[in-house]
């Protein structure tokens, strides 16, 4: 599921951003325009660096740099920091556009907070930390909220694409063998 909603993020806010630049290359071409911009100073141009350095990832492996490489090195941080007021109006707000179907209240500031919330529960599952305590009690209630935030999400992309998902989401069968314990 984590992976699905990364990939399916990814692919959405890379076609907004295709679009806003009406470039599709926008990932390697930016570097010196919006990625270069003095309001990122502050994060030390985070940004710039993390695509400079997946090209260098790119080239030491023998390949040829393509924007589709450069996308695909990406971080789920890298793409979730769109969201971020700083980067987002950098970008003319355009990665909100991914989001077709959300509603009308749903604004950047509630998608960041979403996003958010699901690349940190994220992290700690790919640094195996345990995500189904509450103290010494077994709760998997923050797990069952996270799968239906991505859900949530992954309608507001796209319908089609929850249901996509659905179909290797077991993580309903894995929370009861939990309780079972």
């Amino acid at each position: 599921m984590l992976t699905l909603f990364e990939i399916f993020l990814r692919n959405a806010i890379n076609g907004q951003l295709s679009i806003y630049f009406n470039d599709t290359d926008w990932i390697v071409n930016q570097k010196s325009s919006f990625m270069s911009n003095n309001s990122l100073n502050s994060s030390r141009f985070q940004m710039r660096t993390s695509v400079q350095k997946a090209e260098n990832t790119i080239r030491q492996k023998g390949s040829t740099v393509t924007a589709g490489k450069v996308i695909a090195e990406q971080t789920f941080g890298f793409w979730t920091s769109l969201f971020e007021n700083h980067h987002y109006r950098l970008v003319g707000g355009s990665p909100i556009q991914c989001f077709a179907n959300k509603p009308p209240q749903a604004n950047r500031s509630i998608i960041a907070t979403k996003l958010n919330e699901i690349r940190l529960f994220r992290n700690r599952i790919y640094h195996n930390e345990p995500v189904c305590f509450l103290h010494n009690a077994v709760d998997f209630s923050h797990v069952q909220q996270t799968v239906q935030t991505i859900y949530e999400l992954l309608n507001w992309i796209d319908a089609d694409l929850a249901t996509y998902a659905n179909s290797y989401d077991h993580i309903n069968r894995i929370i009861m063998a939990g309780n079972n314990l």
